[in-house]
């Protein structure tokens, strides 16, 4: 399986965090464009990959976790997560979940 895929857990209560507005964008282009948006669902994933496999490509990108309703809190570090990444084989599956509390952030290539 090749493409972007990803997930959005909260580590403050060890739950997947539904509801969470997710954007896909290619930095190769100035302004940066917008590839794919998506909520994530009850178990914190997308339902479709943010990029298919057959449009899989190298370049750079940045996933964007609007993190900022779900914590509804004022001491919260952000409102948006940027993770920027680059695919170097286009023929690899790149997963990228996001881990976050209203005060920390962590993303790491899954499988």
């Amino acid at each position: 399986m090749a493409g972007i895929t990803t997930h959005v857990l909260d580590l403050a209560n060890g739950r997947p965090m539904a509801g969470v507005r997710i954007e896909l964008f290619d930095l190769g282009t100035t302004p940066p464009t917008l590839l794919a948006q998506a909520l994530s669902n009850a178990d914190g994933r997308t339902d479709e990959p943010m990029l298919a496999a057959q449009a899989a490509r190298p370049g750079d990108f940045e996933l964007r976790f609007a993190v900022g309703e779900h914590f509804k809190d004022s001491n919260a570090l952000a409102e948006v997560v940027p993770v920027r990444f680059t695919v170097f084989d286009p023929t690899q599956h790149y997963h990228v979940p996001l881990l976050c509390s209203p005060w920390c952030f962590s993303t790491y290539r899954g499988s």
